[in-house]
């Protein structure tokens, strides 16, 4: 099985061969910072304007948290590793 973030070793049609290309940790800070900055923008926005209850608000932000962090993981790798 393979990573979630893993890239494949070669692409057949070309032959390129993608294991000198190693992207490190790039996508996932890109990604944490982006989607931290959405979910606090958007939990700060229900806060003040709805003051739900704590319980509330990790029902409502858990789940975005993972959409926007696990979605995005390997479209963001295959652009910083694109040439």
């Amino acid at each position: 099985m393979r990573d979630f973030s893993t890239c494949g070793r070669t692409v057949n049609p070309a032959g390129l061969d993608y294991a000198f290309i190693d992207a490190g940790d790039g996508p996932a800070i890109f990604i944490i910072m982006i989607a931290g900055a959405i979910v606090v923008a958007c939990a700060l926005i229900v806060e003040v304007k709805y003051q739900p209850p704590f319980w509330l608000h990790a029902v409502l932000w858990l789940p975005l948290i993972l959409a926007t962090t696990l979605l995005p993981l390997r479209a963001m790798k295959s652009l910083l590793i694109a040439r």
